[in-house]
């Protein structure tokens, strides 16, 4: 799961950034809803938090305009104002959940799995490529029901694939998908990890590798995976 965090007051959002990266989150900071607006547009989020408060581009505006643009990212509000008509006109620009601060880092964590749950179920929570199944709910994967043990780099790149099967992905698009943008390292990484998730699906006695190269173009899920 990559998520946005869009809060101003960095006392809040950079805490919170290192919690969820602790939970394997990758995770991307806006300090204010222009930069919000513009992050979320380019970097497909599955979940942001949205302050309510922002600068530039308050959070209700904000949220409005990234769902008259169709994005689908899960939308959590968060302020400080514990009013039930700001609840509701948040939830009516399309907010799926909000939460009043100060608040408990447990119960956003738990905030944020419920709406985890809910992007996952409206996909599918077991993905099966032929004998290769990925549990989406325990984030196992698994072949012929012997477990793969995989990194949480190379669980994101097998579930990205299996969810868009036969569509060609390059390095950028998928460091735009998968990493944070800080991330400093390149194209090269993503080959470094493609080939060691290989390597782990090949010793599991899949004789064929499930993503395949297109070579000038990319990657791809393996047609008769």
């Amino acid at each position: 799961m990559k998520i946005l965090i869009v809060e101003d007051d960095d006392r809040i959002s950079i805490p919170l950034k290192e919690e969820l990266q602790h939970q394997n989150y990758v995770v991307d900071l806006a300090f204010d809803g222009a930069q919000g607006l513009e992050m979320a547009t380019l970097g497909l989020y599955d979940i942001i938090l949205l302050d309510l408060m922002l600068p530039k581009i308050n959070g209700l505006a904000l949220c409005k305009q990234l769902r008259d643009n169709g994005n689908s990212a899960a939308i959590l509000m968060l302020t400080v104002r514990n009013d039930k008509q700001d609840k509701v006109v948040g939830l009516n620009c399309g907010a799926d959940d909000y939460l009043t601060k100060p608040f408990d880092l447990d119960e956003l964590s738990a905030r944020i799995r419920a709406l985890s749950r809910r992007f996952i179920s409206q996909r599918q929570s077991l993905i099966a490529c032929g004998p290769l199944q990925i549990d989406t709910t325990s984030c196992a994967v698994t072949y012929l029901e012997n477990a793969i043990e995989v990194t949480p780099t190379e669980y994101r790149l097998l579930v990205h694939f299996a969810l868009n099967p036969a569509t060609t992905f390059n390095g950028e698009e998928l460091l735009n998908k998968l990493w944070s943008q800080e991330f400093v390292g390149g194209k090269e990484t993503i080959k470094t990890h493609i080939k060691t998730l290989r390597k782990k699906l090949a010793a599991a006695g899949i004789e064929e590798p499930v993503i395949e190269t297109v070579y000038g173009f990319g990657y791809r899920l393996k047609s008769n995976a």
